[in-house]
């Protein structure tokens, strides 16, 4: 960890723009030497002064120094902080290898922030480190998985239980409605998108977890403004494991397998067939219907009614396999040069617990950073690969699974009313009915959605140091991010699913897609840093230009020609025409668009005396997406007080560290709407909107007319207002860690899709930045280590964070009458609809519903609700504003004990005060649809209960529920079995055991309280996962 936290904290003085400082060199006697602690790393960024004067040095990258003193007698401090200040004369032998020994305070952290890293002790805005844990990291597939439940305020919801699906990412509550919400995600340096990739469940998946060494959260605008338009909802700094340039040419091996059983543990409590006969005896009071003749037509092998468990039928027990090695160490070039080195590949393989859902990935990273020119120049390079392949479950089975009829068979001879051998629902005339619930397990067997992505992400960043001015560096990176994906999409002719599409009634389809997307950066600065006696100050000045470009294609077709092959006969089927008229059910399209954002940056910081401390950065973005207001200007200011270093303090050994920030500043969105939504565009009719013209008599004589679409010339950026305070505090040198943050965030200039007036524009609705909205919050985290003895060692870490949000303005007259808000979270069920609003005064996605009225027992009364407004009437405006799906608290709690070589991780995350829309329930206890349409409906166990039988309750607030939970995410035990040295170096096998997603503590009746958007509409189960595993180092 020191030799970690040495290395960091000499970068981030180099890339803060400190690098090895010369003032007033104007002696003739020559010291030169390396500084190291006292296990042989070199320390970089440490002073080295001659006493008495301000003519000093920092050393470099390699802990070197040259310094021109007056004479041989002359004094030589080197100082660095969590070090003893070390006095050595000029002439002294001891200087070519100075040794600086352990202060009693611990060495500070650096943090990486915005084009360069800063020392913690001097940081000004709230960011929050966290180093990535590959001891409890269960099956992680994105980097998201390492840091849930790790930081204050980063809410990060898991995606659904499919392999490597994508998870929610809010910091600090959302900025926007409908503009994009997700965090700017750098990797190296590099800011990449985090948009979808076709063929792909998630784009940030194409990065092995296991090559990441922390990450770095940027929440308030102080931190995020210098990356303007990209930050309004925060930044995510991913740094990824290096090479060391002290490593010798003997590589470091690093190869870890592991191999884990995935299981759902929770099912919808739908009836079995035996319930299902009785409730249908019960509701209708007799057996002599066609519904329950229907319940008792099928036996299984044994003569017994059928009870098929369709939920079970549809998962299962899922493996994965999952393998890392790399290679790390250091080839010398000459006597100064050095190529430091990693390169890395990883392999996994998950099926998911819904049957043939499965994901492959191999990634490769390669890391070069060779430091030249007598270490004046160093650069780095990184570049990650990916190649994915993905078969993707028909997810459309889980619902049919929930209420498919469970007195059915799964199987079913055709000749008995089957198709291809699986049940399926027959009507009066014999003929499929198009209106029945499909056979979940033929919807999975019969779909075969496949895909394969490659994706790149690399960047060449070059730091120079310039010759006889050290104090001025020159940083130029490059870097691309590119991805290619095609995948296919095909249903069996003859299918059910393909038979109940009015489009392809039984013809079967076959899709083509790919996407190609170019994301190009380029990005410059210079930065000038000097330190005179107690005043210390650097300066940056950039440049950035990035070009987005995507490419999409999409065509599905028809596969059987219906008028010539009987959908239901056993057949072979006969093959449409490809120049049929009707060949194409979506004709081929190919969809590109691109986008340019260039932007000027600037940082300055100034400190005095370790105590007092400035910062201030401005950035000005420019992009062609929009018309009218294609330039946005963003500045942020932060000051710090680092009362440790009063007087006052220093001497008071308890309190390692006491530091109270402010800071302000302003951030954009550009993400708003389309690419093209500020700008006049055209577009080519579809199918089905040709005309003919002149002696029409075929292909040749339609005319494919364009169209104009409607736009708003004066789309411009959404732009939040942060304001943050904030108190960091360290005890007991730095064994206890707190701070706590407070902070205002105000969003103006939101999207909106609004009406038009008629003949305004080329459209009835567009997109319009006329919404605010705000968000109030307090961040808390703490972490301690309990216990450090020669045997035993204990730390903790907790977070806790409350925020509020609220809409502030939704449009120019939020006071008209009859005017509530913006409808949005659609429900399933009767013929849809939505159960949640923006509405001004209310927080983001509240639910919008009735408030229903029970009877005495507490019971719900079927259509009855309040009348809120006392007209007399219950109607629209009766509807009222109850809930919000984004809790009040989120909570992270993470430990680790070791005994020895026995170590115990435990980490954990709960929210407090979100609640649900329980769509599962509100869709599946109207007993009206027990029987409807010549087919049954499977019912969840209550709907006897609420006994509803006109209509569905779809709007009653009685489905919207307290989804406040626990979650125990992980635990692992693991041991270290040391197997003796090679080379100077240990010899170390880990083996190791987890339990993932272990235990859920909360109130919530379904499947999952944890639900993205608040809407519990048939997730793809999140599975519990047991793990072995092994790793192995020298």
């Amino acid at each position: 960890m020191r030799k970690f936290l040495t290395m960091c904290l000499g970068l981030a003085i180099l890339a803060m723009a400190v690098p090895a400082q010369v003032f007033a060199q104007s002696g003739k006697y020559e010291v030169k030497g390396v500084v190291v602690d006292t296990t042989g790393t070199p320390v970089i960024g440490a002073s080295v002064i001659e006493q008495g004067t301000t003519n000093g040095v920092t050393t470099d990258l390699n802990g070197q120094y040259v310094l021109r003193v007056n004479g041989p007698e002359s004094i030589i401090e080197i100082s660095f902080i969590g070090y003893k200040t070390l006095a050595l004369a000029a002439n002294s032998d001891l200087l070519a290898n100075a040794v600086l020994e352990d202060d009693s305070e611990m060495i500070d952290d650096v943090v990486v922030i915005g084009y360069g890293v800063v020392k913690k002790n001097d940081l000004t805005g709230s960011i929050s480190t966290v180093k990535a844990d590959q001891t409890n990291k269960g099956l992680a597939t994105s980097p998201t998985d390492l840091l849930r439940g790790k930081s204050a305020g980063v809410v990060i919801t898991s995606g659904s239980g499919a392999p490597g699906s994508a998870a929610t990412i809010r910091i600090r509550g959302g900025s926007s409605l409908n503009a994009s919400n997700d965090p700017l995600v750098v990797v190296d340096g590099l800011p990449i998108s985090n948009s979808g990739i076709s063929g792909t469940a998630n784009a940030l998946a194409s990065i092995n977890p296991s090559d990441i060494e922390s990450f770095t959260v940027l929440k308030d605008a102080s931190a995020t403004a210098i990356y303007g338009s990209r930050a309004s909802n925060g930044v995510i700094i991913i740094t990824t494991k290096k090479g060391s340039k002290y490593d010798s040419n003997v590589p470091h091996v690093a190869v870890d397998f592991t191999a884990s059983l995935s299981q759902n543990t929770r099912y919808v409590d739908v009836m079995t067939g035996d319930q299902m006969r009785q409730t249908l005896e019960w509701y209708y009071g007799s057996k002599d219907t066609d519904a329950y003749r229907s319940a008792t037509k099928y036996t299984d092998a044994n003569g017994n009614p059928v009870n098929t468990d369709w939920q079970r039928e549809i998962y299962q027990l899922a493996q994965s396999y999952e393998g890392n090695v790399s290679l790390s160490g250091n080839v010398k070039m000459g006597e100064k040069n050095n190529l430091p080195y990693r390169v890395s590949y990883g392999y996994l393989n998950q099926d998911g617990t819904l049957k043939t859902s499965n994901m492959s990935r191999h990634t490769l990273s390669l890391n070069l950073n060779p430091q030249l020119l007598d270490n004046h120049l160093t650069i780095s390079l990184n570049g990650k690969g990916m190649i994915m392949d993905s078969r993707f479950a028909n997810e459309g089975a889980i619902s049919q699974a929930v209420q498919f009829d469970p007195t059915k068979p799964v199987y079913l001879d055709n000749a008995e009313g089957g198709i291809h051998g699986y049940y399926s629902w027959r009507g009066v005339d014999g003929k499929h009915n198009t209106m029945a619930n499909q056979n979940p397990v033929a919807m999975l067997l019969e779909k075969v959605d496949v895909s394969k992505a490659k994706r790149f992400v690399g960047n060449a960043q070059v730091d120079y140091k310039i010759h006889g001015l050290e104090d001025l560096r020159l940083n130029l990176n490059l870097g691309v991010d590119v991805s290619k994906s095609n995948g296919t999409v095909d249903v069996l002719p003859g299918a059910e699913q393909s038979i109940h599409s009015t489009g392809d009634a039984g013809s079967g389809s076959h899709t083509d897609y790919s996407q190609l997307r170019r994301d190009q950066t380029l990005e410059f600065y210079g930065a000038y840093a000097k330190t005179l006696g107690d005043h210390s100050f650097d300066v940056m000045l950039g440049y950035s230009w990035q070009h987005f470009y995507t490419q999409s294609y999409n065509a599905t077709n028809r596969v059987a020609d219906v008028t010539k092959w009987d959908v239901y006969s056993n057949e072979p089927y006969v093959a449409l025409d490809p120049t049929a008229a009707n060949y194409y059910s979506k004709e081929p399209k190919i969809s590109k668009s691109e986008y340019f954002l260039v932007s000027f940056f600037g940082r300055a910081n100034y400190s005095y005396a370790g105590r007092y401390s400035i910062t201030a950065t401005l950035r000005a973005d420019g992009t062609s997406r929009f018309a009218n207001n294609k330039w946005g200007i963003f500045p942020s200011v932060a000051l710090a007080w680092n009362a440790k270093n009063e007087s006052f303090l220093e001497d008071v050994d308890a309190v390692s560290a006491m530091k109270l920030r402010l800071s302000y500043g302003q951030t954009g969105q550009q993400d708003v709407g389309g690419v093209y939504d500020a700008l006049p565009t055209y577009y080519h009719n579809t199918l089905g909107s040709y005309y003919p013209f002149g002696g029409y008599t075929d292909e040749t004589g339609l005319v494919h007319p364009i169209k104009p679409v409607g736009y708003n010339a004066d789309l411009k950026w959404e732009t939040t207002t942060t304001y943050n305070a904030g108190l960091d505090f360290g005890f007991l040198d730095n064994r206890i860690t707190m701070s706590a943050d407070f902070y205002y965030r105000a969003t103006k200039d939101l999207l909106n899709f609004t009406p038009v007036p008629a003949g305004a524009n080329l459209t009835n609705y567009l997109n319009a930045n006329i919404g605010d909205l705000k968000n109030i919050g307090v961040e808390y985290e703490i972490n301690a280590v309990a216990i450090q003895t020669k045997d035993w060692y204990w730390n903790i870490g907790a977070n806790v964070a409350w925020n509020k949000n609220e809409i502030t303005r939704l449009t120019n007259d939020d006071e008209a009458e009859g005017y509530y808000g913006v409808d949005t979270g659609g429900y399933s069920g009767g013929v849809g609809g939505t159960c949640q609003v923006h509405q001004t005064g209310q927080p983001t996605h509240s639910f919008y519903v009735y408030q229903q009225i029970y009877d005495e027992n507490g019971r719900p009364i079927e259509g009855l609700y309040v009348d809120r407004n006392g007209d007399g009437t219950v109607n629209e405006q009766d509807k009222y504003v109850y809930k919000k799906a984004a809790p009040d608290v989120t909570i992270g709690f993470n430990t680790q004990l070791s005994w020895k070589a026995l170590t115990l991780a435990v980490s954990a995350h709960a929210n407090i005060g979100n609640y649900v829309y329980d769509n599962i329930s509100s869709n599946g206890e109207l007993l009206t649809d027990l029987w409807t349409n010549n087919f049954t409906n499977n019912r969840v166990v209550t709907a006897p209960m609420t006994n509803f039988r006109s209509s569905g309750q779809y709007l009653s607030d009685y489905y919207v529920r307290n989804a406040s939970f626990l979650k125990l995410d992980n635990i692992t035990l693991s041991y270290r079995f040391n197997l003796g040295n090679a080379s100077n170096r240990d010899l170390t096998l880990d083996l190791f055991g987890t339990v993932s997603n272990v235990a859920t503590f909360t109130g919530y009746k379904g499947i999952d309280p944890e639900i993205a958007g608040g809407i519990d509409n048939n997730m793809y189960p999140r599975p519990r996962t047991y793990i072995l595993g092994l790793k192995f180092n020298f």
